[in-house]
């Protein structure tokens, strides 16, 4: 509930900057564009944390402009989060790093420096889980066995993925860009410990059924100019 209200407050500034940048008068002589690399934070995390006190992470994000319309990307982050289901309560520890790049689909007008992107994204973690407690489940849905002590620690995860990334970033200072993203995430491997599925992973967010996930983003971030070329 939380990460929908900021997804949709992110949104209505985004919409709002854009729509006041295309109204204004472009300055004809600034018919260069920049290429720097941007660095920043993901604001989303630092939030929940503030407002859930069962989870803390920390996600900084970059991208370095390559080509006109492409940007190589990597995001590096860290995630504890204890997850409550029906019949368990665990804690998910570790790090992860996301690595791929944006493709711009938005032509800007000059003097603009807005983007409306789609990517991919490699992602990789390290990571434990603690099972805290649990209530033995008849039918067997997280394959715990009786056997397995709570406060139980598995060490030296990982998990590999792949995701579709769809987002905008927007100039609002010179130089300050505002950002919100949302990802499709596809589970190619993890090491599942024995009898307990990895239903939480860091940078991954939470695994469904069917190996996917989703993951929103909303970033603040700083581009460093490198150099200036021609439209």
């Amino acid at each position: 509930m939380i990460q929908q209200h900021i997804f949709l407050f992110f949104i209505s500034i985004l919409f709002t900057v854009t729509v006041n940048s295309q109204i204004k008068e472009q300055d004809t002589i600034k018919n260069k564009e920049k290429y720097g690399l941007r660095i920043g934070v993901d604001l989303s995390k630092p939030i929940n944390s503030f407002f859930q006190t069962e989870t803390k992470g920390l996600e900084l994000v970059s991208d370095i402009r390559v080509l006109r319309n492409y940007y190589a990307a990597v995001e590096l982050g860290f995630l504890e989060k204890t997850t409550n289901e029906d019949y368990l309560n665990f804690t998910t520890k570790g790090s992860y790093i996301k690595a791929g790049f944006n493709y711009n689909a938005y032509e800007n007008w000059i003097g603009m420096n807005n983007e409306i992107y789609v990517g991919l994204r490699y992602g990789l973690s390290f990571f434990n889980q603690t099972l805290n407690s649990y209530t033995p489940n008849v039918y067997g849905t997280y394959f715990i066995p009786e056997t397995i002590e709570p406060n139980t620690e598995f060490k030296d995860l990982t998990a590999h993925w792949v995701e579709f990334v769809f987002g905008m970033k927007v100039e609002t200072f010179n130089n300050l860009f505002i950002g919100a993203s949302i990802s499709f995430n596809n589970l190619i491997s993890t090491s599942d410990p024995d009898n307990f599925k990895n239903l939480q992973i860091p940078g991954f967010n939470r695994v469904f059924l069917n190996n996917k996930g989703v993951g929103f983003n909303y970033t603040l971030s700083y581009l460093i100019p490198i150099i200036k070329k021609n439209k």
